[in-house]
């Protein structure tokens, strides 16, 4: 094998991909070849960009997203390669999306801050959830008495939702425009969109979780626009599986109980 050729390259770039089932950073690729044979950054970037070309016209695609390149079905695949999993999908609540997208798009923000955003308390196995999830992490504390911790999203959170940086991030005007609203009415049945539920693999493990605020108009705005956001993001491996339509309209509580012995993502080699 000829590694100065970009094809060969490319070829071998291929086979580290599909074998390590995740993406992989430059450095990473760097590291698995001996000094005396490893190309020249330029020959890899070359080679990555055979491997893209490659893939035109098949049912994958290479894509770069926060720790680096990986090899993913097309998402137009997705409804069809859903059916591997036989298991019903898990499902996210609609509490920890608000709190996830509040994290995503007003970082760093304290769980208090949150709360004040929502209009109701942030149960604390969301954030568990969440850590545990490695899509957010304790970035600092802010200077205020009690100290209470920073949340930031994490490598992991682009990677799951196919992005190579916070600016790839859709723009939300509502949420942006959100302000506090510490007085709305309640309502625990309010449905939870079925674009969102779609991508959903992560329930959560409480059994009282906080009661959920009604829908005002900036809170509907928000969930449309993450549908949209959900429907825009290319679908990687791990989120091939799709949630049945016709049960989009259960309760978060009764989600949650059916799927506390599930456990998280299922591999897919």
């Amino acid at each position: 094998m000829n590694l100065n050729d970009p094809k060969d390259l490319a070829q071998l770039l291929e086979a580290f991909l599909l074998a390590s089932g995740k993406a992989q950073s430059l450095e990473r690729l760097f590291e698995l070849f001996e000094e005396g044979e490893r190309p020249e950054p330029e020959q890899f970037k070359a080679a990555l960009e055979v491997l893209r070309l490659s893939c035109e016209g098949r049912a994958f695609e290479l894509k770069e997203v926060a720790s680096g390149y990986r090899l993913q079905v097309r998402e137009r695949f997705a409804p069809w390669v859903g059916r591997l999993w036989e298991e019903r999908p898990q499902r996210y609540s609609r509490a920890l999306l608000e709190t996830l997208a509040l994290i995503a798009y007003r970082q760093p923000i304290t769980r208090g801050e949150i709360e004040d955003v929502r209009g109701v308390a942030v149960n604390s196995n969301i954030t568990k959830t969440l850590l545990e999830r490695e899509w957010i992490r304790v970035v600092g504390y802010r200077d205020v008495p009690g100290r209470p911790a920073m949340f930031a999203t994490t490598k992991g959170f682009l990677d799951h939702f196919n992005l190579k940086s916070l600016d790839e991030l859709p723009p939300l005007a509502a949420l942006r425009e959100l302000e506090p609203e510490p007085e709305l009415a309640l309502d625990d049945d309010a449905e939870v969109p079925a674009g969102l539920q779609a991508r959903a693999d992560l329930a959560l493990q409480d059994d009282g979780e906080a009661a959920e605020p009604r829908e005002e108009t900036s809170f509907r705005s928000l969930l449309a626009e993450l549908d949209t956001m959900e429907q825009g993001l290319k679908t990687d491996f791990d989120d091939l599986r799709l949630a049945d339509e016709d049960e989009a309209g259960e309760s978060d509580e009764a989600v949650e109980d059916d799927l506390a012995d599930l456990d998280g993502d299922q591999p897919l080699h």
